[in-house]
This record gives structure tokens, sequence and C-alpha cells, in this order.
């Protein structure tokens, strides 16, 4: 086996195409907002104002995530060789509360600016609630008591919501 292989195969088995799928639609919004298709004008005060709310709401939410996981952050689905179960700040509330923040956020900028981002973050949530999912089963193999969790927590993105 060539170390090239031997690479590829490790970066697929740590969910490696997850993250390839996300990075694509994260770029395609982040190009749709550069390039707007723009909402009519009697849309886009108000969603300008919604969005830019949504948005400041995403990122504090996505960033006390980050903050709560430390060590154990990773873009992969599968967790960290030595990340540890967290149930404290957001993960007391949802179980992917960086999800959840990251598309506040990204629906928030694409409410100010793209009709086309805003699709993209639709195909991103849908992507996220996929990989959340592979995530879990990963974190079942891990920890034991995680289906305690995931039974306490059952909202998976958003407080009250989903």
């Amino acid at each position: 086996m060539t170390r090239d292989s031997s690479r590829w195969s490790e970066f697929r088995a740590r969910g490696g195409l997850w993250v390839l799928a996300q990075s694509v639609l994260i770029a395609g919004i982040a190009v749709g907002c550069l390039r707007p298709q723009r909402w009519p004008d009697e849309l886009r005060l108000p969603f300008s104002v919604v969005g830019g709310i949504s948005a400041g709401f995403g990122l504090g939410f996505a960033v006390w995530a980050y903050r709560s996981l430390g060590s154990s952050f990773t873009v992969f689905a599968r967790p960290p060789v030595g990340g540890r179960r967290v149930d404290t700040g957001p993960y007391r509330l949802v179980r992917h509360p960086i999800y959840g923040g990251g598309l506040l956020l990204l629906a928030g900028i694409s409410l100010v600016y793209s009709v086309t981002s805003l699709a993209l973050t639709a195909a991103l949530a849908a992507l996220w609630r996929a990989k959340s999912a592979a995530e879990e089963r990963f974190l079942l193999e891990r920890f034991p008591d995680y289906a305690a969790y995931r039974e306490r927590t059952p909202r998976r993105f958003w407080p009250y919501l989903y």
C-alpha cells in the first residue's frame, strides 16, 4: 500500500468526505455572497435586520460551543483520539451546537446578501443533519454513556426547536 493511499484511507476513515462536502458548500455560500443574486428591494431592509441578528446569535452560539469542546474539537466526524465527551456549556442544551450556530450564522449572512447562498445553506443543513448522525454512531462506539446523554439532550442543533 502506498503512503498516499494510506493517507486517503485515514482521511476517509475519520469522516473526511463529510468535511470535503461541507467545504464545497461553504465555499459556494461565500461565492454566492460575493456575486449575489439580490433580494427584491422591499425585502432588503427587513432581511438585513433579521439576517444580522441571526448571524450574531449564530456566531456567538458556535464560538461558545467551540470553546466548550476545547481540545475535543475536530472538523471530522470521528472524535479525536484522546477527546472527551462534553456535556457542558451549550452541549447541555443540544448535541451539535456548532452546526446549529453555523447554520444561523450562514443563514443570516445569506439573508443579508444572496438568494443563492440561502439555498446552499439549506443544502448544508441537510448535509450537517446527515453528518451529525454519522458522528453520533462514532460517539456511541467511543463513549458508552453517549446513549444516555442523547436521551437527556433530545435536541440536535437548537434548543427547544430541533
